[in-house]
């Protein structure tokens, strides 16, 4: 066939998946559903054609689109319109559009949103704006002959349907190579809509680093052209217009500007579930959160991450995918910077002890600072030792602190007043592995010790707190009332809030699939600025650095 298929993947960025649809020659069509459910199906999630084009809207009195997309049927089209005594309500959309000095739209238009509300379609029998329109159900008129042609009769489309996703093509899962059927292909592009069409809202990003962009801008891509870095939002600030930052990397003169004249600043973070090393090296996320209400780790209002904790139902299909991953995260030794390769040395316990871990954090983090609750590594060191007097208590210096990028260092000999180890080399997975409960300010080990069963003990505000599954000495705000499961923490945290790259295929995807590709070893993205990031820590680290700080 030399026809494009009606379901394929968007070009995001520089992305390295194989086709969606493949031809499907002599193999035997298999229907994944009847033709009303595919209906339903295309019509739900409004994907198939360009469906990441441009949304021009259609001028006022403009009910009746014109589609060209090729010059030669400009004559035929326009003439259908003139005789129906439709042209003084039409708009022409395509690259072979002209004429009749009629108000055009871009030739890379959102089929789907062209066609939301018109009155009629004129297009020519090989434009997927036609079969849009049917699916749509709006009145149509097909020009010439080519693959929609019998649409023009609405008793069609399901037979029409049938040809275009299950007797001419078959689809394969760009991840991992395996069949799968219309309904499926249909809804995984349907999630690539959702996030395409969120990103559309956004005027300009601000403050990604040029050494992130290699990822986040695919999770951030609008589908109009390359994402729109550090510009001046275009034509004055308006209702529809909203920023993306990277707070802690973004000017924040020209932010408050931009808010004072109305504009919305939402925040980009890094996810739960962030990459196979650290971000002070520079290894690009392959996780990102979005939030226009306010990050998930600041507590002085509400975050997209706690509303969906304080009010969503989340139902049991979500929930069990929740508790698959939980396990999956927990068994594979997979947190926040990738899985673990090396194993605690658990020494014999003491009878009757318990053993206690206390995270370090990063003092001048933005998280610390927002939800810290006012203390520093030392301080929660204190504290800890409060309240678990008895304990082994073992600390854990944060790694950015010890990579000797960030500030946060503790002598050895301060903590060592207090704890009764100092771990370096474990990775928090198989720390966890060997304590009986954890104290934080707002790490993020708080949420994987609740993933692997562990009491954790807050003493600054993280987003997990307040739920009914930690013990909260810190000032959590009164509005966090309702009582969550862990895998409904689980859900929102993981599955909800974050958007997640493939590092194979550079495409957005599901958690599941980052997760998989971490524990295949096939998650990681090196270059030479992680390798000097790296090496410069470890000169830090020998010079000193740390104890200056």
């Amino acid at each position: 066939m030399n026809s494009l298929p009606f379901l394929r993947i968007p070009p995001f960025p520089a992305h390295r998946a194989a086709p969606l649809a493949i031809a499907r020659g002599d193999a035997d069509p298999v229907a994944a559903a009847t033709p009303e459910g595919l209906i339903a199906a295309l019509r739900e999630h409004r994907v198939g054609g360009s469906f990441w084009g441009a949304q021009a809207g259609r001028p006022a009195g403009r009910d009746v689109v014109l589609s060209v997309t090729r010059a030669g049927d400009a004559p035929a089209i326009l003439a259908s319109a003139r005789e129906s005594g439709l042209l003084d309500r039409a708009v022409l959309i395509g690259s072979g559009a002209s004429g009749d000095g009629l108000p055009t739209l871009p030739a890379n238009s959102d089929p789907w949103f062209v066609c939301a509300g018109a009155a009629q379609v004129i297009a020519a029998a090989d434009d997927e704006i036609a079969l849009v329109a049917a699916i749509l159900g709006i009145p149509l008129t097909v020009i010439g002959e080519g693959r929609f042609a019998t649409l023009g009769n609405p008793d069609a489309l399901g037979s029409v349907l049938s040809q275009e996703l299950d007797r001419h093509w078959r689809f394969r899962s760009p991840f991992d190579g395996s069949e799968i059927d219309a309904l499926e292909a249909i809804a995984m592009l349907g999630r690539w809509r959702t996030l395409i069409d969120a990103n559309r809202r956004v005027a300009a990003v601000h403050g990604i680093a040029r050494w992130k962009r290699i990822t986040a801008d695919n999770l951030l891509w609008d589908g109009s052209g390359p994402v729109r870095h550090d510009r001046a939002v275009q034509n004055g600030p308006s209702a529809g217009n909203e920023v993306l930052a990277w707070i802690a990397r973004s000017d924040a003169k020209a932010l408050a500007a931009l808010k004072a004249e109305g504009v919305t600043i939402g925040e980009i973070e890094d996810g739960m579930i962030r990459s196979t090393g650290l971000g002070a090296n520079c290894v690009p996320p392959l996780s990102i959160v979005v939030d226009v209400q306010g990050p998930h780790f600041d507590p002085a209002q509400a975050s997209s991450l706690e509303t969906i904790l304080q009010s969503a139902e989340i139902d049991a299909k979500t929930l069990a995918r929740a508790a698959t991953l939980r396990e999956r995260l927990v068994r594979a030794g997979i947190s926040k910077y990738g899985q673990d390769q090396t194993l605690a040395a658990v020494p014999e316990r003491e009878v009757g002890r318990r053993v206690v871990l206390v995270t370090g954090q990063v003092e001048d983090d933005r998280s610390v600072l927002c939800g810290g609750a006012g203390l520093g590594n030392l301080e929660l060191l204190r504290r800890a030792r409060a309240q678990e007097p008895r304990a082994r208590i073992i600390f854990k210096p944060h790694p950015d602190v010890e990579a000797g990028h960030r500030k946060g260092h503790v002598p050895d000999a301060q903590m060592l007043e207090l704890a009764d180890e100092i771990d370096r080399s474990s990775s928090i997975a198989a720390l966890l592995d060997r304590v009986d409960a954890v104290h934080v300010l707002t790490s993020l080990a708080g949420f994987e010790a609740l993933m692997r069963g562990r009491e954790v003990v807050t003493h600054g505000v993280p987003f997990y707190a307040g739920w009914g599954l930690t013990r909260d000495l810190g000032p959590v705000p009164a509005r966090r009332t309702r009582r969550r499961t862990l895998d409904e923490l689980v859900a929102a945290t993981l599955l909800l809030y974050p958007r997640y790259l493939d590092p194979v295929t550079r495409l957005p995807c599901e958690a599941e699939v980052l997760v998989n590709r971490i524990a295949a070893g096939q998650a990681d993205v090196r270059s030479p600025l992680i390798r000097l990031r790296e090496w410069q820590g470890r000169l830090n680290r020998l010079l000193g650095w740390r104890d200056r700080r």
